[in-house]
């Protein structure tokens, strides 16, 4: 077989039907043999087609919510502690958040460090210090690769 008929049955370029014979074994099978049409397969190259699947087997349905939406980071700056829910609203529609804890209180931004941290652990996520007072706070669908070294002024 050439390299040509190759890629051609490879694709199925090759649009004539072609005949299948059964093997042969006695003389009388032979006269009484008719040949066999296979249509060749056709492929879509944009989709291909599952195949059939058995009644008792239920549909799987696939969100393709977090495939719409485009990716976004958040930038807030909190001034008081009540800021913390909206933050974590965010985290729950899967946007990263950089919260900037330099313009409130320490024990008020310490305060908002917990809730986001609880706030990481109930939805899977990750909350890194990234400089002096600024947290880096991500879902389960972000991954935050590489390190910023620690070497912060406290």
């Amino acid at each position: 077989m050439s390299l040509k008929n190759k890629l051609q049955n490879f694709f199925y370029l090759d649009d004539e039907e072609r005949e299948v014979e059964a093997p042969k074994t006695s003389t009388r099978q032979q006269e009484e043999k008719t040949p066999v049409r296979e249509q060749p397969k056709k492929m879509n190259s944009r989709r291909q087609t599952a195949p059939p699947r058995e009644p008792s087997q239920p549909a799987t349905v696939v969100s393709l919510q977090s495939a719409q939406k485009s990716s976004k980071v958040i930038l807030v700056e909190p001034r008081v502690y009540a800021e913390a829910q909206d933050i974590s609203e965010h985290l729950k529609n899967k946007r990263a958040v950089v919260v900037n804890l330099q313009r409130i209180d320490r024990d008020q931004g310490i305060r908002i460090v917990d809730f986001l941290s609880g706030t990481v652990y109930a939805i899977g996520g990750d909350i890194q210090r990234i400089g002096t007072d600024i947290f880096l706070c991500v879902p389960e669908n972000v991954e935050v690769a590489g390190a910023i070294s620690d070497f912060f002024e406290q």
